[in-house]
């Protein structure tokens, strides 16, 4: 079950990036070719003014989960100049006082997103006339994975060979 759970935040990123692409590929074909064709018959233009909702939309949630990923996976860049230095034990402390920042960022991200989900939430986008809570989840969904992630980096010792934080 774990496992499964593990997967979901990967899964959703990469349906986001396949969404993008094909919402930017939908987009090129109706500004470049509809709407050249439709001006060339003297047609009422098809409106395109959702493909950028959809894009902001799946940026938005690919970015704040994808963060997350990055922290799961500790593929996020460290600059270890001073503190490979010091004693072991300095280090974990080091390393757990960076996650904890992490975690503080990701609460904070989360909070500031659930009031900004509250303050907008009678608005909707002019094209599809989605909510605007559902761009400012984004930020509460990623908050609280980079701060379930943070966590757990926070708690469990760093892996051997990797260079401290």
């Amino acid at each position: 079950m774990l496992r499964v759970l593990q997967a979901v935040p990967k899964f959703t990123v990469t349906a986001l990036i396949i969404l993008a692409i094909v919402n930017l590929l939908v987009g090129v074909f109706l500004r470049y070719f509809v709407g050249a064709i439709t001006d060339w018959l003297d047609v009422d233009p098809v409106s395109f003014t959702w493909v950028e909702e959809v894009g902001e939309l799946s940026l938005a949630w690919l970015t704040l989960i994808g963060a997350a990923i990055g922290i799961q996976s500790r593929s996020h860049f460290t600059l270890s100049v001073f503190v490979h230095r010091l004693p072991e034990a300095a280090q974990l402390w080091i390393h757990r006082f960076n996650h904890a920042l992490i975690v503080g960022f990701g609460l904070l991200a989360a909070w500031y997103g659930l009031k900004l989900c509250l303050l907008n939430r009678t608005l909707v986008t002019p094209g599809l006339e989605i909510n605007l809570a559902w761009l400012y989840a984004s930020s509460v969904v990623g908050g609280i994975l980079i701060a379930v992630y943070g966590f757990a980096m926070m708690i469990s010792p760093p892996p051997e060979g990797e260079p401290q934080h």
